[in-house]
């Protein structure tokens, strides 16, 4: 059996993690009465300080306000206040984590700080207002193809789609996809997963909350990644990781526009000036819809100026556009 002693010291930290920061210390006597009234374990102010110099020596940064009766307060913590405030408004915003999920790990992140400041946390989330999946095996399909990755194995799986009636639908009949996973990327709210497929012969990406049910790790070895490929590279190129034909492509734009291209393409872009106004940008992408939905986006500000398909291909989707309106 544990004796009280060492559950005491553990108790004690436990006590200062939760309860104290700079603003609400608590001194000797209140950690004893803490101790008695929630733990059952009696303690004298002798105890309690060696007991505490001792966590202090084991490292644990305890701060301690010298008076005539002393009070204690947790110093610095595995995770700084600005710190969990970025990991919980990155759950909280997450489409790919489920509600539930959301509200187990905010729970965790929370119990990392003292309570004064999981409250004020927790008051800035707004986990309820926002769009969220609804996939609750996402955990154990992201598991699996981690997994398969660390074991260089293929996956194969199962793809689904939503109909007009908000019904969930195997793509292709049900097809079985055979997948080898090379890496897992966060792109546009959403999680996904980039490897080579067999049936596209090449690198494709698949979003990880479409996939219907918890893939199987295949005995076979993963194909190996094309060597000339880039992750870096392909996820500035493509958009939305909508799979498509990769291009360089000559872009005018607006010199007010150099924030967008630098938040897309990243500071490597290859840009010189065009006029005045104006500066040419040369960048690989992935030609597709998306893509020109994200030119047509700037009002006039970004023209395509090569090559002369895409140019005819973004006049065409407007034109049709146009006929459709």
């Amino acid at each position: 059996m544990v004796s009280e002693s060492k559950l005491r010291l553990l108790y004690i930290q436990k006590i200062l993690s939760e309860m104290t920061d700079e603003i609400h210390p608590l001194s000797t006597v209140q950690i004893m009465n803490v101790l008695k009234k929630k733990y059952g374990i009696d303690a004298h102010r002798t105890t309690v300080g060696d007991d505490i110099e001792t966590l202090q020596q084991f490292g644990v940064d305890i701060v301690k306000i010298r008076s005539t009766q002393s009070q204690y307060f947790m110093g610095s913590r595995l995770f700084e206040t600005p710190e969990l405030k970025i990991l919980l408004d990155a759950v909280d915003s997450s489409k790919l984590i489920t509600r539930t999920k959301s509200r187990l790990l905010t729970a965790k992140l929370l119990s990392m700080t003292d309570k004064y400041t999981a409250s004020s946390l927790r008051d800035g989330l707004r986990a309820g207002e926002r769009v969220k999946s609804e996939n609750e095996k996402i955990y154990y399909i992201v598991d699996t193809i981690e997994v398969a990755i660390r074991e260089n194995k293929k996956i194969a799986f199962q793809y689904f789609r939503y109909n007009e009636k908000k019904e969930r639908e195997l793509r292709h009949d049900g097809e079985i996809y055979v997948f080898s996973p090379y890496t897992t990327v966060w792109n546009g709210d959403y999680y996904y997963m980039i490897g080579v497929s067999e049936k596209h012969a090449g690198v494709v990406t698949f979003r990880i909350d479409r996939i219907a049910e918890q893939p199987k790790i295949l005995d076979e070895t993963a194909e190996p990644m094309p060597p000339e490929f880039n992750a870096d590279s392909y996820l500035r190129s493509t958009f939305r990781m909508f799979d498509s034909k990769h291009e360089t492509v000559t872009l005018q734009c607006a010199n007010d526009t150099m924030d967008s291209m630098i938040d897309r393409f990243g500071e490597e872009i290859d840009v010189r000036p065009y006029d005045e106004t104006s500066f040419q940008a040369t960048v690989e992408v992935a030609l597709s819809h998306i893509f020109y939905n994200w030119v047509f986006g700037f009002g006039g500000k970004v023209r395509l100026l090569a090559p002369d398909s895409a140019r005819q291909e973004y006049r065409h989707l407007l034109a049709t556009a146009l006929e459709t309106a």
